[in-house]
C-alpha cells in the first residue's frame, strides 16, 4: 500500500516545503537571463509556468487522495459497536481496492515526476554553468567593453568562415567596396602565395610543430581559398594588407590590438575575438553601433 500522510498539517507542511524549493529553482532560472535577451526570457518564463502548473496538479491530487483516504476512516467512527467490525472489514476492502488502483496510477505519475525533477535539476545546473562558465564570463566582458564605446556585438555564424564574414560585414559598415567571404578568401590566398618568403617562417604544421615545406605551404594557400579552414592571426594580417585598412580586435582581457596600423585613411574595421565561444575553437564576430534593446 502507498504510504499516507496521517495528518492534514503534515500534508500542508510538505506542500509548503515544495513551494519553497520551487521558488528557489525559479530564482536561479530568472538570474540566468542576460539583460536584453528576449529569447532566453521567453524560454525561462515558459519553463517557470510549466513547473508551477506541474506542482499545482500534483499537490491537488495529493490533497484529494488524502481527503478520500481519511473520509473512509472518519465514516466508521459513527457506527455502533455491533456493526463496527463488518464496516471496518468492508471499508478496509474498499480502501485496499482504491489504494491498489491509486498505487498503480501513482507509480506511473511518480516515475514521470521523478524524471521531470531530475531533468529540471539538470537544467538548473546547466544554467548555473552557463552563467558562471568561461564562455559567458568572456562574452559579458566583451559586451561591457563594447558598450563603453557605444558599440554592440554583431553575431557571425560559426562555420569556419567567421573571420572572413566578419570582415565582409565591416566593409559594409565603413562604406568600403563590399566583398563576400569567398572573394576575401581568394584575395588572402593570392597574397599568401605572393609573399611566401615572408609568411612561411611563421606557419607550422599543427601535427608536428615543424615549419611547413613549400609543398605544404601551397596546400595551406589552397585550403584558404577553397575550404572552410579557420582564419587566424596570419589571415588577419593579410586581410589588413589586401584591403589597406587597419583592423582592431577587441578581446575580453587585455587591451585591443590593431593590425595594419600603417594604413591611415580614417577608416578602421573592428572585430571581437572569442576564445571560448564554441567548443570547436576560437571565433570572430563583427560589431555595430549600440542600439538599446526594447523592453518586452
Amino acid at each position: 500500500m502507498a504510504e499516507l500522510i496521517l495528518t492534514e498539517e503534515g500534508l500542508i507542511q510538505k506542500h509548503k516545503k515544495e513551494r519553497k524549493e520551487l521558488q528557489a529553482q525559479i530564482q536561479i532560472l530568472k538570474k540566468s537571463i542576460c539583460k536584453g535577451d528576449k529569447k532566453k526570457k521567453k524560454e525561462v518564463t515558459e519553463e517557470i509556468s510549466r513547473l508551477e502548473e506541474t506542482l499545482d496538479e500534483r499537490q491537488e491530487e495529493e490533497s484529494t487522495r488524502w481527503r478520500v483516504a481519511h473520509l473512509n476512516i472518519n465514516n466508521t467512527e459513527d457506527d455502533n459497536i455491533e456493526d463496527y467490525s463488518n464496516e471496518v472489514i468492508k471499508d478496509d476492502a474498499q480502501h485496499e481496492q482504491l489504494t491498489h488502483r491509486v498505487s498503480k496510477a501513482q507509480k506511473r505519475r511518480d516515475k514521470k515526476a521523478n524524471a521531470e525533477k531530475e531533468r529540471n535539476q539538470r537544467i538548473i545546473e546547466q544554467e548555473a554553468l552557463n552563467v558562471f562558465g568561461k564562455r559567458n564570463v568572456e562574452l559579458q566582458a566583451i559586451k561591457k567593453i563594447l558598450h563603453e564605446r557605444d558599440l554592440m556585438m554583431f553575431d557571425i555564424p560559426s562555420d569556419g568562415h567567421c573571420l572572413y564574414n566578419a570582415v565582409a560585414h565591416q566593409l559594409k559598415i565603413i562604406g568600403e567596396t563590399p566583398l563576400n567571404f569567398q572573394e576575401l578568401r581568394l584575395k588572402t590566398s593570392v597574397y599568401l602565395r605572393e609573399k611566401m618568403n615572408e609568411f612561411l617562417p611563421f606557419i607550422s604544421n599543427p601535427d608536428s610543430d615543424n615549419l611547413l615545406s613549400p609543398e605544404q605551404y601551397e596546400k595551406y594557400c589552397s585550403d584558404v581559398a577553397d575550404t572552410n579552414a579557420w582564419g587566424g592571426a596570419i589571415e588577419l594580417q593579410v586581410l589588413s594588407h589586401v584591403l589597406k585598412c587597419p583592423i582592431e580586435v577587441v578581446q575580453a582581457s587585455g587591451a585591443p590590438y590593431i593590425v595594419g596600423n600603417e594604413y591611415s585613411n580614417g577608416k578602421k574595421m573592428i572585430l571581437t575575438y572569442h576564445r571560448h565561444m564554441y567548443e570547436l575553437g576560437a571565433h570572430y564576430n563583427s560589431v555595430t553601433k549600440y542600439v538599446k534593446a526594447e523592453e518586452s
